[in-house]
């Protein structure tokens, strides 16, 4: 497992985002950490803007199936540029990344999330969706790691938060942190899968659970 920086900063899961096939990284990455992200997680990696903002793994999520992104996102070229199909999340709360947990088969999103956008997420994504947060925290997409071998969540998480998430994504959370002691995992981690890169801060210890949670040992 290896570490890195995006954009010169250790939180490489606001700046970025990938699953099983595909890896969005923003427009001034070095081609250097492109081809390292390529390497380990074995995808293509593409570098875009989203919602015109370099802070991709925060405005976007997507599993194999397609991309969500925030209304003003130029959809039609990054869906060529992919080679996916990109749906639009209408609505206030729409830093996607941030607010949705996703997988291939489900997601977990904000609690104040409307039902009809709930909806919209689910066809897009083609996953059974359900509010809740981890830990308290409502943007769950960063408070948690999910791939479709495991799920990494923030320190806190309760009883009945645990079983929601494993009822939902089928799988025992493991609690974990990221870069020397962030609770907020999801910042610090790209993973899916077949390997997970994390941020340049994160501890020989956090490295551990990180691949222990996520089913890479």
């Amino acid at each position: 497992m290896q570490t890195i920086n995006i954009m010169d900063t250790s939180v490489i899961g606001v700046f970025s985002t990938c699953t099983e096939d595909v890896c969005l990284v923003p427009q001034g990455t070095r081609q250097e950490i492109a081809e390292k992200i390529e390497k380990r997680l074995d995808v293509s990696v593409y570098k875009c803007l989203v919602n015109d903002s370099i802070l991709v793994g925060s405005m976007c999520r997507g599993n194999s199936n397609g991309f969500l992104v925030p209304e003003n996102t130029k959809t039609d070229v990054l869906s060529k540029q992919i080679g996916k199909p990109v749906t639009v999340m209408p609505g206030k709360l729409n830093a996607v990344g941030n607010i949705l947990l996703a997988n291939d088969t489900a997601g977990l999103v904000h609690p104040e999330m409307p039902d009809n956008i709930i909806k919209i997420i689910g066809d897009a994504l083609k996953i059974d969706v359900r509010k809740g947060t981890i830990a308290g925290i409502n943007t769950v997409g960063m408070a948690g790691c999910v791939t479709n071998k495991g799920l990494l969540v923030s320190p806190g998480v309760t009883e009945a938060e645990t079983a929601l998430l494993e009822d939902l994504f089928g799988f025992e959370p493991v609690v974990g942190s990221v870069n020397f002691g962030s609770r907020m995992v999801g910042s610090g981690i790209l993973a899916n899968s077949k390997g997970c890169l994390a941020g340049s801060e994160t501890s020989g210890y956090e490295l551990g659970r990180i691949l222990t949670a996520l089913g890479l040992e």
